[in-house]
């Protein structure tokens, strides 16, 4: 099954072939939110590594635009940088939210950049479900009859597979908007689940069922190493679905493995997984995509996944290194694939399989090199960049321009190696002509 009727010749690139295309998006504005504040959830009290249930912390493995200057911004299973119990890889009953935030972007005609950015909370939500969830000893004080909330500890789960819904372990990684407004996608590490929430309550509204064959790890624990040795297939623990994007329309949810499956070769490996969701049905497709990059002659990650159109999306592949690591960033780069005639490979299994279908991809930005040309040294750019959205479009000397956001995920850590550690927003304009002939659309939001 193909994902479009695209020409045959098309599907032909659909190869290893990896090839470049020089793109000029340029940083017009930088903005931080200090990771050490309170949040708006209204929790009180301290987790069991003495952190504030409250703590805004980190707050960019997904950013996802709204509309206008309204952004959701996800944190991800809570603070467990900290040591306090190994047995649980120290994640804490931390309740899963997300963030609103108002990103006020004003001209700056002084510059240094051409606009600056005022990012302010909005409000906190926090994620719950009516069906009554598996925990371990970390049941949420707040449960109410009616409301049962997820938590980041790893130990809350019970009987069954990894894609078990009712499993309370929560590592949200992934966020989007329905058309609509009224509902927000998520997708995590620990299932791979894919989720539908109302975006007003927090209250779980739909669960996507994955392909248990594929993605579902049989055997689960309370730490990932254990969870890998484990299992011969299925996620890698801790390197679940990473990214999520929606089409334009609406119509699509694509998620993103951060790594190789482990039948098609596990963490390191180049022969990922993309997934494609019909929300209306859903139906589940999968393609391949490659990791691997020719000029560091390595496979790397993949953090974040963004729909340029309905078939052509940005893959944000980065290594572990720069600011909040206390070590130099190397590899920030965002890829151009394009999926129309890429082969399904729910049948398929394994590396050498996949990557003989996988579609071949093109730089559209090297991060690093960009922060760089703004004044940022790889000391200074953020370990863990993640989020990635598109927002409203700007004006610079009299010529529109889109604008496409990039945040980092901090790991809770408002320190590291005496390096502040805070959450940042960085904003890049681009043409059409940047996309390399891409036709850029933006999503539209219906009014209620």
């Amino acid at each position: 099954m193909s994902f479009s009727s695209r020409s045959s010749l098309l599907a032909l690139a659909c190869a290893t072939l990896i090839t470049s295309v020089q793109a000029a998006p340029t940083l017009i504005a930088r903005g931080s939110l200090p990771g050490d504040a309170a949040d708006l959830s209204g929790l009180t009290g301290t987790l069991e590594n003495g952190a504030p249930a409250n703590l805004l912390g980190g707050l960019g493995s997904a950013l996802a635009w709204a509309g206008g200057s309204t952004f959701l911004a996800l944190p991800d299973r809570g603070p467990n940088a900290a040591d306090w119990n190994a047995a649980v890889d120290n994640t804490t009953s931390w309740v899963p939210r997300f963030h609103t935030l108002s990103m006020a972007l004003t001209p700056n005609p002084a510059g240094p950049l051409p606009y600056t950015l005022t990012p302010t909370l909005t409000a906190t939500t926090l994620l719950w479900s009516r069906d009554e969830l598996h925990y371990g000893p970390a049941v949420p004080a707040i449960n109410t009859k009616r409301q049962h909330y997820f938590s980041g500890r790893s130990d809350n789960f019970g009987a069954g597979n990894s894609l078990d819904p009712l499993h309370a372990r929560l590592d949200p990684e992934g966020l989007r908007v329905s058309r609509h407004g009224k509902s927000v996608y998520l997708s995590d590490e620990y299932g791979a689940y894919v989720y539908e929430f109302d975006c007003d309550s927090g209250k779980r509204k739909r669960a996507f069922a994955m392909p248990s064959s594929t993605f579902a790890a049989a055997t689960l624990s309370a730490t990932g190493a254990a969870e890998i040795s484990g299992n011969t297939s299925g996620r890698v623990a801790n390197k679940g679905m990473e990214g999520l994007a929606i089409t334009p329309d609406g119509r699509f949810l694509i998620g993103f493995m951060q790594s190789p499956l482990l039948q098609d070769g596990g963490d390191g490996g180049r022969a990922n997984r993309i997934v494609r969701i019909e929300i209306a049905t859903g139906t589940v497709e999968q393609f391949a995509y490659d990791n691997f990059i020719p000029a560091m002659n390595k496979a790397y990650n993949s953090s974040e996944i963004l729909a340029i159109n309905s078939h052509e999306f940005l893959v944000l592949e980065r290594d572990g290194k720069g600011l909040g690591d206390g070590t130099a960033a190397i590899v920030k780069q965002l890829w151009k694939v394009d999926l129309a005639g890429a082969t399904d490979v729910s049948h398929l299994s394994g590396a050498a399989a996949l990557l003989a279908v996988a579609p071949a991809k093109t730089l559209f930005l090297d991060l690093r090199a960009a922060l760089n040309a703004a004044g940022l040294t790889d000391a200074q750019i953020p370990a863990k960049l993640e989020g990635l959205a598109f927002g409203e479009d700007v004006v610079i000397d009299g010529v529109s321009k889109h604008t496409l956001w990039v945040a980092n995920d901090n790991d809770f850590l408002a320190s590291v190696g005496g390096l502040d550690n805070p959450n940042q927003f960085f904003v890049f304009a681009f043409d059409d002509a940047d996309l390399g002939g891409s036709v850029y659309t933006p999503q539209r939001f219906k009014q209620p």
